[in-house]
């Protein structure tokens, strides 16, 4: 049963989450994705969360823009899931991305805050 108590905490860890890609805060970063998370890229491969820690900390992700078009959440007490579709633009590995991207998050609530525990990339088409 969704608990609206934790939809608006997770809404703004969804978007500290946002803040932090865009300015590769390692730190927060860190804060914000579980030791034990498992993202699926776009690509279908699976990363770990030294993954997603090392292509910010080397510069080889660099994001200058994260446009957010809709943000959907739903949370209970100790779980939520976001559902983010908006534009990325920056540089992956040297070479330029703007990409039209679906992301769903799941999170973990506990007393430390939220913490994504899995996650799914999508590049969407322009019909998508």
């Amino acid at each position: 049963m969704p608990n609206n108590d934790h939809t608006e905490s997770l809404r703004a860890a969804e978007r500290r989450l946002q803040a932090a890609q865009l300015a590769s805060d390692v730190a927060a970063l860190s804060e914000l994705l579980d030791d034990a998370v498992l993202f699926t890229g776009p690509d279908g491969k699976l990363y770990s969360k030294q993954d997603d820690l090392t292509v910010h900390e080397s510069g080889r992700q660099v994001l200058t823009r994260v446009e957010e078009e809709d943000l959907r959440v739903l949370a209970t007490a100790h779980t939520g899931v976001t559902w983010f579709l908006g534009t990325l633009e920056g540089t992956v590995n040297g070479q330029p991305l703007t990409a039209r991207m679906r992301y769903t998050r799941t999170w973990i609530h506990d007393e430390a805050g939220w913490r994504i525990i899995a996650a799914h990339a999508t590049f969407l088409t322009d019909e998508g």
